[in-house]
């Protein structure tokens, strides 16, 4: 079976007690379990994971990619959290590993603090899913499918 990477950035661990006006009462685990489920619909593995290191995504960005050159994944659902405003380093490594990714963002960044409204991952994203709470883990699941289906 292919394999799906979902990738989340800093503090995400913190769902369902960090600003629950904003993220929400559930939890990452919660997330996972709606991510395993919506994957196993598409008929893929499910690797997620989640760092408060920026190292440790771009470490985890180079293995899917190498995976999807391998032809054992088919990317990325990706919410680097506020590496998403800061990491030209992300940036590069998803276009350096060519792995294919859906970014994602719980709340609607672009209703947020200016600061926000900039990613420096869409550029290099397929696709990009904001606003629907954790539901649109999901989406982005969905929207990868059709993109590399």
């Amino acid at each position: 079976m292919t394999t799906v990477y979902v990738l989340n950035g800093p503090n995400l661990n913190l769902l369902g007690t960090r600003r629950p006006e904003v993220y929400g009462a559930t939890t990452l685990a919660d997330v996972e379990e709606l991510c395993r489920e919506e994957a196993g619909k598409l008929g893929w593995d499910l690797e997620f994971r989640q760092s408060n290191h920026e190292g440790q995504l771009i470490d985890w960005v180079h293995e899917a990619g190498a995976q999807v050159a391998a032809g054992r994944c088919v990317g990325a659902v990706f919410n680097p959290g506020a590496y998403t405003h800061t990491s030209i380093a992300l940036h590069d490594a998803i276009e350096g590993a060519s792995l294919p990714v859906v970014e994602v963002h719980i709340s609607n960044v672009h209703a947020r603090e200016e600061f926000r409204h900039r990613s420096y991952v869409s550029p290099v994203a397929r696709g990009v899913v904001v606003g629907f709470g954790v539901h649109g883990y999901a989406l982005a699941l969905q929207g990868l499918h059709r993109l590399v289906g």
